[in-house]
Protein backbone atom coordinates (compact mmCIF):
# COMPACT_ATOMS: atom_id res chain seq x y z
CA UNK A 1 0.00 0.00 0.00
CA UNK A 2 1.22 3.47 -0.79
CA UNK A 3 1.66 5.15 2.60
CA UNK A 4 1.45 8.58 1.02
CA UNK A 5 -2.23 8.07 0.23
CA UNK A 6 -3.08 8.34 3.94
CA UNK A 7 -0.52 10.92 5.04
CA UNK A 8 -1.61 14.27 6.40
CA UNK A 9 -1.10 17.16 3.98
CA UNK A 10 1.50 19.75 4.90
CA UNK A 11 0.21 22.85 6.72
CA UNK A 12 -0.48 25.85 4.50
CA UNK A 13 1.95 28.72 4.81
CA UNK A 14 -0.18 31.74 5.64
CA UNK A 15 1.98 34.85 5.67
CA UNK A 16 -0.16 38.01 5.35
CA UNK A 17 2.89 39.88 4.05
CA UNK A 18 2.96 37.62 0.98
CA UNK A 19 -0.80 37.83 0.31
CA UNK A 20 -3.08 40.52 -1.01
CA UNK A 21 -5.04 42.09 1.88
CA UNK A 22 -8.23 40.95 0.18
CA UNK A 23 -11.63 39.58 1.08
CA UNK A 24 -12.55 37.56 -2.00
CA UNK A 25 -16.27 37.10 -2.73
CA UNK A 26 -17.58 34.59 -5.26
CA UNK A 27 -20.58 36.16 -7.01
CA UNK A 28 -22.98 34.61 -9.53
CA UNK A 29 -26.06 36.83 -9.18
CA UNK A 30 -28.02 34.38 -7.03
CA UNK A 31 -29.78 35.47 -3.84
CA UNK A 32 -27.17 33.68 -1.71
CA UNK A 33 -24.33 35.40 -3.58
CA UNK A 34 -25.84 38.80 -2.74
CA UNK A 35 -25.86 37.74 0.91
CA UNK A 36 -22.22 36.68 0.57
CA UNK A 37 -21.42 40.00 -1.11
CA UNK A 38 -22.93 41.95 1.78
CA UNK A 39 -21.13 39.84 4.37
CA UNK A 40 -17.86 40.17 2.49
CA UNK A 41 -18.25 43.95 2.27
CA UNK A 42 -18.73 44.22 6.03
CA UNK A 43 -15.81 41.86 6.67
CA UNK A 44 -13.54 43.88 4.39
CA UNK A 45 -14.55 47.14 6.02
CA UNK A 46 -14.12 45.91 9.61
CA UNK A 47 -10.70 44.41 8.87
CA UNK A 48 -9.39 47.16 6.60
CA UNK A 49 -9.00 44.76 3.68
CA UNK A 50 -9.80 45.29 0.01
CA UNK A 51 -13.02 43.77 -1.29
CA UNK A 52 -12.55 41.73 -4.45
CA UNK A 53 -15.61 40.38 -6.30
CA UNK A 54 -15.11 37.48 -8.69
CA UNK A 55 -17.43 35.99 -11.29
CA UNK A 56 -16.38 32.87 -13.19
CA UNK A 57 -17.64 31.40 -16.44
CA UNK A 58 -17.04 28.23 -18.41
CA UNK A 59 -17.21 27.60 -22.14
CA UNK A 60 -18.81 24.31 -23.20
CA UNK A 61 -17.15 22.27 -25.89
CA UNK A 62 -18.71 23.30 -29.23
CA UNK A 63 -20.78 20.67 -31.04
CA UNK A 64 -22.34 21.82 -34.35
CA UNK A 65 -24.12 19.49 -36.72
CA UNK A 66 -24.14 21.92 -39.66
CA UNK A 67 -22.23 25.04 -40.71
CA UNK A 68 -25.38 27.13 -40.33
CA UNK A 69 -25.50 26.15 -36.66
CA UNK A 70 -22.16 27.86 -35.99
CA UNK A 71 -22.89 31.13 -34.12
CA UNK A 72 -21.59 34.44 -35.42
CA UNK A 73 -20.11 35.28 -32.03
CA UNK A 74 -17.86 32.77 -30.27
CA UNK A 75 -19.34 31.06 -27.24
CA UNK A 76 -16.36 32.25 -25.19
CA UNK A 77 -17.18 35.87 -25.94
CA UNK A 78 -20.85 35.29 -25.23
CA UNK A 79 -20.08 33.63 -21.89
CA UNK A 80 -17.62 36.39 -20.93
CA UNK A 81 -20.17 39.04 -21.82
CA UNK A 82 -22.78 37.30 -19.69
CA UNK A 83 -20.34 37.13 -16.77
CA UNK A 84 -19.66 40.85 -17.07
CA UNK A 85 -23.39 41.49 -16.91
CA UNK A 86 -23.57 39.46 -13.71
CA UNK A 87 -20.67 41.42 -12.27
CA UNK A 88 -22.52 44.64 -13.11
CA UNK A 89 -25.19 43.54 -10.62
CA UNK A 90 -22.53 43.43 -7.92
CA UNK A 91 -21.29 46.90 -8.92
CA UNK A 92 -24.83 48.26 -8.60
CA UNK A 93 -25.27 46.68 -5.18
CA UNK A 94 -21.96 48.15 -3.96
CA UNK A 95 -22.41 51.62 -5.47
CA UNK A 96 -22.50 53.22 -2.00
CA UNK A 97 -19.83 51.01 -0.44
CA UNK A 98 -17.15 53.35 0.96
CA UNK A 99 -14.18 51.00 0.63
CA UNK A 100 -11.97 49.96 -2.27
CA UNK A 101 -13.42 47.28 -4.55
CA UNK A 102 -11.86 45.28 -7.37
CA UNK A 103 -13.94 43.29 -9.86
CA UNK A 104 -12.69 40.24 -11.76
CA UNK A 105 -14.10 38.00 -14.47
CA UNK A 106 -12.29 34.66 -14.68
CA UNK A 107 -12.68 31.75 -17.05
CA UNK A 108 -12.95 28.36 -15.41
CA UNK A 109 -14.91 26.31 -12.93
CA UNK A 110 -16.07 28.61 -10.11
CA UNK A 111 -14.76 26.43 -7.30
CA UNK A 112 -11.42 25.94 -9.03
CA UNK A 113 -11.05 29.66 -9.74
CA UNK A 114 -11.74 30.58 -6.11
CA UNK A 115 -9.39 27.89 -4.82
CA UNK A 116 -6.59 29.24 -7.02
CA UNK A 117 -7.23 32.84 -5.93
CA UNK A 118 -7.44 31.80 -2.27
CA UNK A 119 -3.67 31.20 -2.40
CA UNK A 120 -3.11 34.96 -2.48
CA UNK A 121 -6.14 36.20 -0.51
CA UNK A 122 -6.74 36.38 3.24
CA UNK A 123 -10.41 35.37 3.25
CA UNK A 124 -12.92 33.91 0.77
CA UNK A 125 -16.69 34.36 1.12
CA UNK A 126 -19.36 32.43 -0.78
CA UNK A 127 -23.10 31.78 -0.50
CA UNK A 128 -24.38 28.38 0.53
CA UNK A 129 -26.04 27.85 -2.84
CA UNK A 130 -25.72 29.45 -6.22
CA UNK A 131 -27.13 29.19 -9.72
CA UNK A 132 -25.13 26.11 -10.60
CA UNK A 133 -25.35 22.50 -9.45
CA UNK A 134 -25.72 21.64 -5.81
CA UNK A 135 -24.93 18.78 -3.46
CA UNK A 136 -27.73 17.04 -1.59
CA UNK A 137 -30.08 19.91 -2.51
CA UNK A 138 -28.74 21.67 0.58
CA UNK A 139 -25.34 23.15 -0.05
CA UNK A 140 -23.97 24.46 -3.35
CA UNK A 141 -21.19 22.66 -5.16
CA UNK A 142 -18.88 25.67 -4.80
CA UNK A 143 -19.53 26.14 -1.08
CA UNK A 144 -19.02 22.43 -0.42
CA UNK A 145 -15.82 22.10 -2.47
CA UNK A 146 -14.13 25.38 -1.62
CA UNK A 147 -13.70 24.94 2.17
CA UNK A 148 -12.02 21.59 1.59
CA UNK A 149 -9.40 22.93 -0.81
CA UNK A 150 -8.93 26.65 -0.06
CA UNK A 151 -5.56 28.04 0.98
CA UNK A 152 -7.13 30.56 3.36
CA UNK A 153 -10.19 30.61 5.64
CA UNK A 154 -13.56 30.35 3.88
CA UNK A 155 -16.85 31.81 5.11
CA UNK A 156 -20.03 30.17 3.85
CA UNK A 157 -23.02 32.51 4.23
CA UNK A 158 -26.32 30.68 4.60
CA UNK A 159 -29.71 31.84 3.41
CA UNK A 160 -30.86 32.88 6.92
CA UNK A 161 -28.28 35.68 6.96
CA UNK A 162 -30.05 39.05 7.05
CA UNK A 163 -28.51 41.95 5.13
CA UNK A 164 -28.89 45.59 6.10
CA UNK A 165 -31.62 47.65 4.45
CA UNK A 166 -30.10 51.05 5.22
CA UNK A 167 -29.59 53.75 2.63
CA UNK A 168 -26.30 54.88 1.11
CA UNK A 169 -23.16 54.11 3.07
CA UNK A 170 -25.29 53.23 6.13
CA UNK A 171 -26.07 49.96 4.40
CA UNK A 172 -22.46 48.91 4.94
CA UNK A 173 -21.97 50.35 8.43
CA UNK A 174 -20.85 47.77 11.01
CA UNK A 175 -24.03 46.57 12.74
CA UNK A 176 -24.57 46.83 16.49
CA UNK A 177 -24.68 43.13 17.23
CA UNK A 178 -24.07 41.73 20.74
CA UNK A 179 -23.84 38.14 19.56
CA UNK A 180 -20.44 36.44 19.95
CA UNK A 181 -18.13 34.68 17.56
CA UNK A 182 -18.21 30.98 18.52
CA UNK A 183 -15.38 28.54 17.84
CA UNK A 184 -15.36 24.78 18.28
CA UNK A 185 -12.46 23.45 20.36
CA UNK A 186 -11.39 19.80 20.57
CA UNK A 187 -7.76 20.16 21.78
CA UNK A 188 -6.41 19.51 18.28
CA UNK A 189 -3.91 21.73 16.47
CA UNK A 190 -6.54 22.39 13.81
CA UNK A 191 -9.05 23.73 16.32
CA UNK A 192 -6.37 26.00 17.84
CA UNK A 193 -5.61 27.52 14.45
CA UNK A 194 -9.36 28.03 14.05
CA UNK A 195 -9.48 29.68 17.50
CA UNK A 196 -6.75 32.16 16.53
CA UNK A 197 -8.65 33.20 13.40
CA UNK A 198 -11.92 33.37 15.34
CA UNK A 199 -10.23 35.61 17.91
CA UNK A 200 -8.98 37.91 15.15
CA UNK A 201 -12.49 38.28 13.72
CA UNK A 202 -14.02 38.86 17.16
CA UNK A 203 -11.46 41.57 17.86
CA UNK A 204 -12.08 43.24 14.48
CA UNK A 205 -15.84 43.42 14.94
CA UNK A 206 -15.68 44.25 18.64
CA UNK A 207 -17.45 41.27 20.16
CA UNK A 208 -16.84 38.36 22.53
CA UNK A 209 -15.22 35.09 21.52
CA UNK A 210 -16.98 32.04 22.95
CA UNK A 211 -14.99 28.79 22.95
CA UNK A 212 -17.18 25.69 22.89
CA UNK A 213 -16.01 22.17 23.70
CA UNK A 214 -18.28 19.13 23.34
CA UNK A 215 -18.57 16.46 26.04
CA UNK A 216 -18.83 13.18 24.09
CA UNK A 217 -21.60 10.73 24.85
CA UNK A 218 -20.76 7.80 27.12
CA UNK A 219 -20.71 5.52 24.08
CA UNK A 220 -18.03 7.68 22.51
CA UNK A 221 -15.74 7.80 25.50
CA UNK A 222 -14.40 4.30 24.87
CA UNK A 223 -12.77 5.60 21.69
CA UNK A 224 -10.82 8.23 23.62
CA UNK A 225 -10.33 6.42 26.95
CA UNK A 226 -10.75 2.65 26.57
CA UNK A 227 -9.73 2.06 30.20
CA UNK A 228 -13.01 3.64 31.38
CA UNK A 229 -15.59 0.91 31.75
CA UNK A 230 -18.16 2.37 34.12
CA UNK A 231 -20.96 4.80 33.34
CA UNK A 232 -21.78 6.10 36.84
CA UNK A 233 -22.49 9.79 37.50
CA UNK A 234 -19.15 10.19 39.24
CA UNK A 235 -17.38 9.33 36.01
CA UNK A 236 -19.45 11.92 34.13
CA UNK A 237 -18.55 14.59 36.65
CA UNK A 238 -14.87 13.68 36.61
CA UNK A 239 -14.74 13.73 32.82
CA UNK A 240 -16.56 17.06 32.71
CA UNK A 241 -14.11 18.51 35.22
CA UNK A 242 -11.17 17.21 33.19
CA UNK A 243 -12.48 18.79 29.97
CA UNK A 244 -13.19 22.07 31.75
CA UNK A 245 -9.55 22.21 32.90
CA UNK A 246 -8.41 21.46 29.35
CA UNK A 247 -10.69 24.15 27.97
CA UNK A 248 -9.40 26.70 30.48
CA UNK A 249 -5.88 25.99 29.25
CA UNK A 250 -7.08 26.68 25.69
CA UNK A 251 -8.72 29.94 26.85
CA UNK A 252 -5.55 31.06 28.63
CA UNK A 253 -3.50 30.32 25.53
CA UNK A 254 -5.76 32.36 23.23
CA UNK A 255 -5.89 35.16 25.82
CA UNK A 256 -2.10 35.28 25.76
CA UNK A 257 -2.23 36.18 22.07
CA UNK A 258 -5.31 38.44 22.32
CA UNK A 259 -5.06 39.99 25.81
CA UNK A 260 -7.76 42.64 25.27
CA UNK A 261 -10.34 40.24 23.83
CA UNK A 262 -13.36 39.26 25.93
CA UNK A 263 -13.42 35.47 26.18
CA UNK A 264 -16.01 33.00 27.48
CA UNK A 265 -16.00 29.21 27.35
CA UNK A 266 -18.18 26.20 28.09
CA UNK A 267 -18.15 22.42 27.98
CA UNK A 268 -21.51 21.20 26.69
CA UNK A 269 -22.72 17.59 26.56
CA UNK A 270 -23.68 16.35 23.14
CA UNK A 271 -22.54 15.73 19.61
CA UNK A 272 -20.15 18.46 18.38
CA UNK A 273 -21.90 18.77 15.00
CA UNK A 274 -25.29 19.36 16.62
CA UNK A 275 -23.90 21.74 19.24
CA UNK A 276 -22.01 23.86 16.72
CA UNK A 277 -24.83 23.81 14.16
CA UNK A 278 -27.23 25.10 16.80
CA UNK A 279 -24.75 27.79 17.79
CA UNK A 280 -24.83 29.25 14.28
CA UNK A 281 -28.29 30.68 14.97
CA UNK A 282 -27.02 32.71 17.96
CA UNK A 283 -23.58 33.73 16.73
CA UNK A 284 -22.34 36.41 14.35
CA UNK A 285 -19.96 33.76 13.04
CA UNK A 286 -19.23 30.13 13.93
CA UNK A 287 -15.68 28.94 13.29
CA UNK A 288 -14.41 25.40 12.84
CA UNK A 289 -11.19 23.80 11.68
CA UNK A 290 -11.45 21.76 8.53
CA UNK A 291 -10.28 18.70 10.45
CA UNK A 292 -10.05 17.78 14.13
CA UNK A 293 -9.26 14.96 16.54
CA UNK A 294 -11.81 12.68 14.91
CA UNK A 295 -10.74 13.47 11.36
CA UNK A 296 -9.12 10.76 9.27
CA UNK A 297 -5.71 11.57 7.86
CA UNK A 298 -5.94 12.38 4.19
CA UNK A 299 -9.53 13.66 4.50
CA UNK A 300 -9.69 17.29 3.37
CA UNK A 301 -12.93 18.26 5.08
CA UNK A 302 -13.67 16.64 8.42
CA UNK A 303 -17.01 15.20 9.48
CA UNK A 304 -17.64 17.98 12.00
CA UNK A 305 -16.95 20.89 9.64
CA UNK A 306 -18.94 19.22 6.86
CA UNK A 307 -21.84 18.47 9.20
CA UNK A 308 -21.92 22.03 10.56
CA UNK A 309 -21.94 23.48 7.04
CA UNK A 310 -24.88 21.30 6.06
CA UNK A 311 -26.95 22.21 9.14
CA UNK A 312 -25.93 25.83 9.70
CA UNK A 313 -28.38 28.70 10.12
CA UNK A 314 -25.74 31.43 10.00
CA UNK A 315 -22.29 32.21 8.58
CA UNK A 316 -19.64 29.52 9.14
CA UNK A 317 -15.89 29.99 8.74
CA UNK A 318 -13.84 26.90 7.91
CA UNK A 319 -10.14 27.34 8.66
CA UNK A 320 -7.69 25.07 6.82
CA UNK A 321 -4.55 23.56 8.33
CA UNK A 322 -2.47 26.74 8.42
CA UNK A 323 1.11 26.97 9.59
CA UNK A 324 1.23 29.41 12.52
CA UNK A 325 4.27 30.09 14.69
CA UNK A 326 1.96 30.83 17.62
CA UNK A 327 1.38 27.07 17.83
CA UNK A 328 4.91 26.73 19.18
CA UNK A 329 3.58 27.37 22.69
CA UNK A 330 0.22 25.62 22.34
CA UNK A 331 -1.17 23.78 25.39
CA UNK A 332 0.28 20.34 26.00
CA UNK A 333 -1.68 17.49 27.53
CA UNK A 334 -0.50 14.14 28.74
Amino acid sequence: MNSDSHSSPRPIVFDPASRDPAVLVGFDGSDQSFQALHYGALAARSSGRILTVVTAFTVPAPVYTTLTAVPNTSEAKTAASSAKSVLAEARAYLRDYPGKVFYRVEQGDAAGVLVDLSAVAELVVVGSRGRGGFVGRIMGSVSSALPAHAYCPTVVVHRQYVTSTGDGTDRFAPPSDPRPVIVGIDRSKHSRVAALHAAQVAQEIGTTLHMLMALPSLEGWADWYPELGTTDQGLVERRTSQLERSLQAEVDWVAGHYPTLALTAAVKPGDPVILLARSTARAQLTVVGNRGRSGFTGVLLGSVSRGVLLRAEGPVMVVPDIEDERLNNQPQFS
